[in-house]
């Protein structure tokens, strides 16, 4: 594989890379045994590609498993993924949305997804049950998934990733790796799902709702973000959800301030 490949193919198939759907192709096949070995990938693992782009990585895969599932949302790419591996038995290439089409069973993701859904794919990963993934995302984005408490990058994203798995930033990943390159560089990531929870939640919709919606208040006390969140989503009085929202020990701390479980505590109680 090389850009000289990928850049024949896109003149060949009158592709033009589309930004909205973050086709920024990797030209750089040496990445892809490291994958492999952060994912220890073995012959009995069916693993997922989403955004499987011209299935560079797809074929390499399927040389370190038993069988990968392939997701291409452009149809024009797409074909050109069949094309390239017309013969490859051990590959079901799946042409939609991975977020919205209906997928086989894995256990693994192994993927260079497009940027622009890495929150949307992380958060869904997080539902699946799967033994690992490792995926390369935007580095900013990937900071995110491990800020410390009460920094810039610290928010929803930091306390849901913490509740749903180890979560390890790897190799760092120039953006001289893709064509065309993108704007910012990216970095391997490497989720495993806890065996146990670091932390207890009752209602995963409701943690993730009231997590969402009080980082949207990161700056403010608890108390004050937590009152319209639970007047609207619980439906009782304003003086009532002031009650609940004082009685926590740390209601005075800006959300910003919280760590990851107190914000199950909170959710624990609300789910109540």
């Amino acid at each position: 594989m090389s850009i000289s490949e990928t850049k024949r193919l896109i003149r060949k198939h009158k592709i033009i890379p589309n930004k909205l759907l973050g086709q920024n192709f990797m030209v750089d096949s040496s990445l892809f045994p490291l994958l492999s070995e952060y994912a220890a990938l073995d012959k009995m693992d069916i693993v997922l590609d989403a955004g499987a782009g011209f299935g560079f990585l797809t074929r390499f895969l399927a040389d370190k498993c038993k069988t990968v599932i392939a997701v291409e949302k452009d149809p024009l790419v797409a074909e050109v993924l069949r094309e390239q591996l017309r013969g490859v038995n051990n590959v079901s290439i799946i042409e939609g949305d991975v977020l919205r089409t209906p997928l086989p069973r894995f256990d693994k993701v192994v993927s260079i997804p497009p940027y622009y859904m890495s929150s949307h794919l992380v958060t869904w990963l997080f539902e699946q049950k799967i033994k690992r993934a490792v995926l390369i995302l935007q580095e900013e984005f990937a900071k995110r998934l491990v800020a410390a408490i009460d920094s810039d990058n610290y928010g929803w994203l930091t306390v849901i990733a913490c509740h749903s798995a180890e979560v390890e930033l790897l190799d760092s990943v120039p953006r001289s790796m893709f064509y065309p390159a993108p704007k910012v560089d990216s970095v391997i990531v490497r989720f495993t799902p806890w065996s146990i929870d670091p932390f207890e939640v009752k209602n995963l919709m409701v943690f993730r709702q009231m997590v969402k919606y009080l980082f949207t208040q990161r700056n403010k006390k608890l108390c004050n973000a937590l009152v319209p969140f639970i007047v609207s989503t619980f439906k009782i009085s304003k003086k009532d959800a002031e009650k609940l929202a004082t009685s926590f020990s740390f209601s005075n701390q800006r959300v910003r301030k919280l760590p990851p479980a107190a914000f199950g505590v909170i959710s624990n109680v609300l789910a109540n």
